[in-house]
């Protein structure tokens, strides 16, 4: 700055310098005008510049043609400079912060950023769906007029968020969700937001698991302990102490079926994915067809139908036990003079084991459940019947480790029709 005002003082110099001649030897006025004008001109120079920079400021741009008239050139050219790395580091922050959006937007979990009325700042696009916002007009607004469940409302009221709130969504009866809100900032909140349906669901179902696993031992047990009791305090003749052991030896191997069911589920379950080994189909469906009169013992009429040649690549053993399982029960709950057809066939698309029956049938509202464990459409017949609830449940898991699945087809009193269908990736055509 201090060479810019030598410049102007050197310049105001050289004005005075060539008015004082013209006012020695002329008119003294004239001096003095002539000292006015270089003045003015000097005016002039700096407005017409000044007014160049007042007129950018108004509308700032990079742009490298920005010049001024000497001393002036400096300063426009560091304007330019400090406006070109300035918007470079507007530009550099705003594509941190897109980069940090675009990562919320990415998360599994629903994100939610509330200022400290509580208002929406920002929500990720899966917060959105599990909430049933719209972040477009929804920002701004308060999260208790959008989210207006009373428990959200009073957690949010109450702000004790050590523990997370589990809150079933009212938009989807099968949704649930846990919201932890984590106070961050000056009073500002984040909301995360986390499907836990799937974990409740299988804690559910390990509890029913622990609850219905005690209750099927439970009653064998208890047979098994009051006779011994009995046998144990009461003597017995040789006829009833027969008929004793027969009832024991019969609760023990409903006991035995039980742990060995649990057993061959919990080994499907764990097991590594199923080899691509080549299973003999037609050997193994003959032998179910022999296994089921076996176990029908001439009670039923039992035919065997294969179209087409294919085999199956996959666990031999995993197939044998779910497909046992569909044989055994059409036997099993299918009346003496009951029929029961097998059939195996290819095409292109896949190919087909089907068990159909003359059984009791089932009826529709039970279908949907009767791959879960335990589940019976009629626990006394089914007891009665030997089955130990856990059949389907090992058909349904040995059949989906084969991209296979399972459809069930039943009238009540008509019949039913148990279908495992493979995909074409499984077959191996003869």
């Amino acid at each position: 700055m201090s060479a810019h005002l030598l410049k102007a003082a050197l310049f105001a110099l050289l004005g005075a310098a060539l008015a004082w001649p013209v006012g020695h030897f002329f008119e003294p006025w004239q001096g003095w005008a002539v000292f006015c004008i270089s003045l003015l001109l000097q005016m002039v120079f700096h407005f017409r510049n000044f007014s160049r920079l007042e007129a950018w400021t108004r509308a700032p741009v990079v742009d490298d043609t920005l010049e001024g008239d000497g001393a002036w050139n400096g300063i426009f050219g560091r304007l330019y400079r400090h406006e070109k790395d300035l918007r470079q580091q507007i530009k550099s922050r705003e594509d941190e912060i897109g980069l940090l959006i675009a990562a919320g937007q990415a998360l599994t979990d629903g994100v939610i950023l509330l200022d400290t009325m509580n208002q929406i700042q920002f929500c990720n696009s899966m917060a959105e769906t599990q909430l049933g916002l719209v972040v477009r007009t929804d920002r701004g607004q308060h999260i208790a007029n959008l989210v207006r469940q009373p428990e959200f409302v009073d957690y949010l009221a109450a702000e004790n968020f050590e523990r997370p709130l589990l809150l079933r969504s009212d938009r989807r009866a099968d949704l649930m969700l846990s919201i932890h809100v984590i106070p961050y900032g000056n009073d500002r909140k984040l909301m995360q937001i986390k499907d836990v349906t799937q974990t409740e669901r299988l804690d559910r179902m390990r509890r029913d698991f622990v609850a219905n696993v005690s209750h099927e031992l439970r009653t064998p047990l208890t047979v098994l302990a009051g006779f011994l009791e009995t046998m144990q305090e009461i003597e017995v003749d040789r006829d009833e102490r027969q008929r004793y052991l027969t009832l024991m030896a019969e609760q023990s191997q409903r006991m035995l079926s039980i742990v060995q069911d649990l057993l061959t589920l919990s080994s499907i379950e764990s097991a590594p994915p199923p080899c691509h080994e080549v299973v003999d189909m037609a050997t193994m469906v003959d032998r179910l067809h022999r296994d089921a009169q076996a176990l029908s013992g001439g009670r039923h009429h039992i035919e065997l139908l294969i179209e087409g040649q294919c085999d199956l690549r996959g666990a031999e053993s995993e197939l044998n036990s779910a497909l046992t399982n569909l044989v055994s029960n059409a036997v099993r709950y299918t009346p003496a003079g009951g029929k029961i057809r097998l059939t195996w066939r290819s095409g292109g698309q896949g190919a087909e084991f089907a068990v159909e029956d003359t059984g009791i049938g089932i009826d529709p509202s039970h279908i949907p459940r009767l791959t879960e464990r335990f589940y019976r459409a009629d626990r006394g017949r089914s007891r009665d019947a030997g089955g130990t609830g856990l059949g389907l449940a090992i058909v349904k898991h040995a059949l989906s480790r084969h991209q296979a699945r399972l459809e069930i087809q039943s009238t009540p009193g008509v019949g039913s029709c148990f279908r495992a269908r493979f995909p074409a990736s499984r077959v191996v055509l003869l």
